[in-house]
């Protein structure tokens, strides 16, 4: 592939609904401008994008995947992003690369709700958009009416460019740019008139032109489309079936034309050594500059580091510093990547996307500069992960592999996160949904040969006491020579959440010799690693150790550690020990036309809700709510809100288990300690 100046790009990301036709079109747009010579079918498992196993198997698209094709004299880079909103974290990448969105809708279904979410993202960033709509070849397609569905969920700047041709197959597009095309639609005129007005309203010269005049030129009319597009003030709806390859080199020829390149968009926003913000333009003139937007882990070359060279173009064979890992790299070989296949190139223009692999300290969102000219590229915000499972090593080997391959699995997929509960050994895996994660185990299986087994994570529980309590225990062992002796008297009483286990000392008269005091603390320390109802860690407790015997002979560490653990586990079973669960912070939000039955379901899962707060048609429900109740929560929501619903959620602290409750708690833990 040739080397492409600035103004001849086009970086674009397929947006939609899971199945309107993503992977199918950027199939079609490579065939059709000769970058692949046989056309892939999704079911077949054959296509440029959809190549990895998981992707075959779901016939789904799982990752964001480029597959650039030239057509008149543009390079288009294409980033063909997953529409399952398990995995949004690859649209939120592609977007930080890209210049303008291709929203696909299907004429058959309509927007759909994953088509609103990621017109959402792309107008949360100012991002030009292009419509298609796409699937006309099926039956029950309807242009007109999904061009209302469209008008009246994205607004009226939603402008067609194109009409359909054909009484019943769908045959061709009528191209409203095109003023000797008007006898091949009977509302050609209505049509083009609409587009005129539109982009009479691009810039106010074009205006005054209009209102005086009535009408534009042709090359106003194009000329008032491209600034349009530029400055999304208008959005232009175009017409594909791309199984059938109707329409797709008419859309290469309409983004050849009148996407935006890297230098119709505004300046790149950084920070620079100083802290202070500075505008990174594309162009030989400007600092080297280069966003790292996602990483993969490839089984065969290595860590491939995707990247959208923003400032001066980037060459192969050189050193970078990594301004945020404070690190020198060596960019080798540059990549021109088509799905699987990398193509090497010793450059890439300002603007243009490419690839580089073994970079030792990069990850998603780093930026690459010279190290004398520093900016930063601000960091990206992936959405919070909402389904969590537990995963443990199936064997020795994969324990040994299981730490590094899940540090990989999150440097290639930001959108991931792994904690691990000490108190319960437990190490959680969590994702956007039920299949983020699920896929994720598979990855790690086929690219790091690590196997785990999973299961719903434990509930961190902890238990605390209520009441101040007295508690005694004497340990006296006697097996001929020396033998053991320690005697306690302890103090429990309850402390403020939060404030974990305390230890005092208020011995008086040396009845427990100050030499054996430390022993005591670590017996009762290690005591409290495990509560007397469930198992879980004792917390919120100071343990004041007030009295106590001693001898001259059979006293010992040991067996004070020992009288200290077993004076507090004694003073728990005694003191009416309660368990504890951890309340989350929980902010739900929907459409508003769901409000009334999330209330109730969060309600019915013993959650407090705390107040509402609506915004532009959705609502904003905060609650608190047991993490016990919200373990399937995402499905929950999704099932509610047919998709529509979004959650975040942190921890907000520790409150009692109601009685009834926490006796099925106690009861499980003791079943699951006996099997």
């Amino acid at each position: 592939m040739q080397i492409y100046n600035t103004e001849s790009i086009r970086n674009l990301a397929l947006l939609s609904h899971s199945g309107a036709g993503k992977t199918a079109l950027s199939e079609a747009m490579l065939f059709s401008s000769g970058a692949i010579n046989r056309l892939g079918q999704i079911t077949e498992g054959n296509t440029a994008s959809d190549h990895e196993p998981e992707e075959i198997e779901r016939q789904g698209s799982i990752q964001t995947t480029i597959v650039p094709c030239e057509w008149q004299g543009k390079k288009i880079n294409v980033l063909d992003t997953p529409g399952y909103a398990d995995f949004a974290g690859e649209v939120v990448s592609a977007l930080e690369a890209v210049d303008c969105g291709v929203v696909l809708v299907s004429a058959v279904d309509g927007v759909e709700v994953g088509t609103e979410a990621t017109w959402q993202r792309a107008e949360g960033l100012g991002l030009p958009r292009i419509v298609v709509i796409n699937k006309l070849d099926r039956e029950n397609a309807d242009f007109l009416q999904s061009l209302e569905t469209i008008q009246g969920k994205f607004g009226r700047r939603c402008i067609p460019v194109q009409l359909p041709k054909g009484t019943g197959a769908f045959e061709g597009v009528v191209d409203l740019l095109d003023p000797s095309a008007s006898d091949q639609h009977p509302r050609f005129a209505e049509f083009h008139e609409a587009l005129v007005e539109a982009a009479a309203e691009a810039e106010d010269s074009l205006t005054e032109k209009y209102l005086e005049e009535g009408d534009l030129s042709q090359e106003e009319l194009v000329q008032g489309l491209k600034i349009g597009i530029a400055a999304g003030s208008l959005f232009p709806v175009l017409a594909t079936s791309a199984t059938q390859e109707v329409g797709i080199t008419q859309l290469l020829d309409f983004i050849a034309e009148y996407a935006p390149s890297p230098l119709d968009r505004p300046a790149t926003e950084a920070k620079n050594a100083s802290g202070d913000s500075v505008q990174i333009t594309p162009g030989d003139d400007a600092p080297l500059a280069v966003k790292v937007f996602k990483t993969t882990a490839d089984p065969y070359v290595g860590k491939l580091s995707f990247l959208r060279v923003v400032g001066a173009p980037l060459k192969s064979d050189t050193q970078v510093w990594n301004v945020n890992k404070g690190q020198t790299e060596r960019v080798a070989q540059l990549f021109v990547p088509r799905g699987k296949v990398q193509d090497g190139v010793p450059s890439l223009a300002s603007g243009d996307i490419g690839a580089v692999a073994k970079l030792q300290h990069t990850g998603t969102g780093d930026t690459l500069v010279q190290k004398d000219k520093t900016v930063t590229f601000p960091k990206f915000e992936f959405p919070s992960p909402a389904h969590s499972i537990a995963i443990s090593p199936k064997t020795k080997t994969d324990m040994d592999k299981m730490g590094t391959s899940l540090t990989r699995l999150i440097e290639e997929d930001p959108s991931l996160q792994v904690t691990r509960d000490q108190a319960i050994s437990e190490t959680v895996l969590s994702g956007l949904g039920e299949a983020h994660v699920d896929v994720a185990c598979k990855k790690m299986k086929r690219k790091f040969q690590v196997d785990v087994l999973t299961a719903t994570p434990s509930i961190p529980y902890r238990e605390t006491i209520k009441t101040k309590i007295r508690t005694e225990y004497k340990h006296k062992k006697q097996s001929g020579g020396h033998g053991q002796y320690a005697h306690v008297y302890l103090e429990l009483e309850p402390t403020p959440r939060g404030s974990g286990v305390e230890f005092g000392n208020k011995v008086v008269g040396g009845s427990v010799p100050k030499e054996y005091i430390p022993a005591v603390e670590k017996g009762v320390m290690e005591a409290a690693h495990q509560g007397v109802i469930s198992g879980n860690p004792v917390v919120d407790v100071k343990v004041t150790l007030v009295d106590g015997s001693s001898h001259s002979v059979d006293s010992s560490n040991m067996a004070f550690q020992i009288a200290g653990s077993q004076a507090l586990k004694k003073g728990l079973q005694d003191g009416a020990s309660v368990l504890l669960e951890p309340i989350m912070r929980v902010g739900v939000t929907v459409p508003d036309t769901y409000t009334g039955d999330i209330m109730g379901d969060l309600n019915g899962k013993r959650g407090r809700v705390s107040g509402t707060t609506p915004h532009n048609g959705a609502t904003l429900v905060e609650a608190h709510v047991p993490l016990s109740e919200m373990q399937r929560y995402a499905t929950d929501l999704r099932s509610m809100t047919q998709g529509r619903g979004s959650y975040t959620m942190d921890f907000s602290r520790y409150e009692e288990v109601p009685a009834n409750l926490a006796q099925k708690v106690a009861e499980e833990t003791k079943q699951h300690a006996s099997s």
